[in-house]
């Protein structure tokens, strides 16, 4: 009888990301490539025992991919970043979770063996987004054609969708706004207490080692914070906002505020198996515990987050009851409440537990970026508590959602 394969884990070693710039601010000139590199560098540099040769695989997020990060962006990443070219890399796209997917993937090929160490991530630069033109259906059309946005959101729209679908994504959390009943006060108050807790964090220096500076001479001026934070943000003065995409007076509760900004930034991720850390001298920061991914109607998707984490508990062996953090991206402040009232539903003891360092309403939300920064967020804050079970959860357009479940393999067990 043949003995079986013993269970291979996969860790979180090292983790850089960069600033998160605001759209056409500090990092508006430097490219999505370049960006990505920095973030690519700086967590190797986490890693200095680590030949870079030994690397079985690069997967790197990004969601848009119509522009200068067209082609592979990890690849053109790793090469700008001077890994040896021997070194392969893909690029995968689930929207707003294309870095969170791309730690799934590289803890999978972990545990399958099929590489000790994998570096995962994204990148975004919704600045350098282009405009996109459809080629004609036909030769010589004599009419003008439409440049259309690919910063965020649907573009190009198949016209055979049914059109509850393809509602913008301010529109989708509207519906959800009056689903739940949450009202514009909640959202407010939940987007300030965002930029308090990132502001407090900063001060704290939480986030001195998580962040690398993007070099002046890719194009960026200096950027030592995150640049959509705003310490001095209050209730009161986000109330004086005018919603953004329904009148107040036919009940719009979605403003500039209360939802994430339009960001640029990078992000990366050192997974490694337990040969690698032990051979190298490097302590990891957390097991990957459980995975979860799931879908729903597409105008649904900021509440696919509550089943994503739901599955990722389940795989994980755990319940709400033990989890100690929670990282949930802040695309919208009604999409993170509806998640979050679901979840103490089910035994989330504290909602004080979510996004204790500031979220993405304050932080930014550079789409292929964002996944690797709430893992990383998750993985320190755990450190940091000495707490055992936290999880990482993100919606994402056209319907879905991803989690992650960390242990903390410091903890006391």
């Amino acid at each position: 009888m043949s003995t079986p394969t013993p269970v291979q884990h996969a860790y979180l070693y090292a983790a850089a990301r960069t600033p998160f710039g605001r759209f056409g601010g500090a990092l508006a000139q430097v490219r999505p490539d370049d960006l990505a590199a920095v973030a690519l560098r700086g967590v190797l540099d986490r890693a200095p025992g680590l030949d870079p040769a030994r690397i079985g695989d690069v997967v790197w997020g990004n969601a848009n991919g119509a522009g200068e990060d067209n082609r592979n962006v990890g690849r053109m990443a790793l090469l700008l970043a001077g890994l040896p070219t021997s070194v392969p890399a893909t690029t995968v796209n689930r929207l707003c979770g294309s870095s969170l997917d791309a730690a799934i993937m590289a803890s999978r090929t972990i545990e399958s063996g099929d590489a000790e160490v994998v570096v995962a991530g994204g990148v975004e630069s919704m600045t350098r987004a282009p405009w996109v033109l459809p080629k004609p259906s036909r030769a010589f059309p004599a009419g003008n054609a439409t440049a259309v946005s690919t910063t965020l959101g649907w573009r190009l729209v198949n016209d055979r969708m049914p059109e509850q679908w393809t509602v913008s994504l301010g529109e989708a959390n509207e519906l959800l706004a009056e689903r739940f009943g949450i009202a514009r006060e909640r959202q407010d108050e939940f987007a300030a207490r965002s930029h308090r807790c990132a502001a407090a964090a900063w001060d704290d220096g939480f986030y001195d080692d998580l962040v690398v500076a993007v070099p002046a001479d890719l194009g960026a001026t200096e950027l030592v914070r995150d640049e959509s934070l705003r310490p001095g943000t209050t209730t009161d003065k986000l109330a004086g906002l005018s919603p953004s995409f329904r009148p107040a007076d036919q009940g719009g509760t979605i403003t500039a505020g209360n939802a994430s900004p339009l960001n640029d930034g990078a992000a990366a991720l050192l997974l490694g198996s337990e040969a690698l850390g032990l051979d190298l001298g490097l302590e990891p920061l957390a097991r990957i515990a459980g995975r979860g991914a799931h879908a729903v109607d597409p105008q649904d998707f900021g509440y696919a987050p509550v089943e994503a984490a739901g599955k990722a508990l389940a795989r994980a062996g755990i319940t709400w009851a033990d989890v100690a953090a929670v990282e949930l991206n802040e695309a919208f402040a009604v999409q993170s409440l509806a998640c979050v009232d679901a979840w103490l539903a089910e035994g989330l003891g504290d909602p004080e537990v979510v996004n204790a360092k500031g979220g993405a309403i304050a932080i930014g939300h550079p789409l292929g970026a964002s996944g690797a920064r709430i893992l990383a967020t998750l993985a320190a804050r755990l450190r940091e508590s000495g707490d055992r079970w936290g999880v990482a959860a993100i919606c994402i357009g056209v319907g879905q959602a991803l989690a992650v479940v960390l242990e903390n393999t410091g903890s006391a067990r």
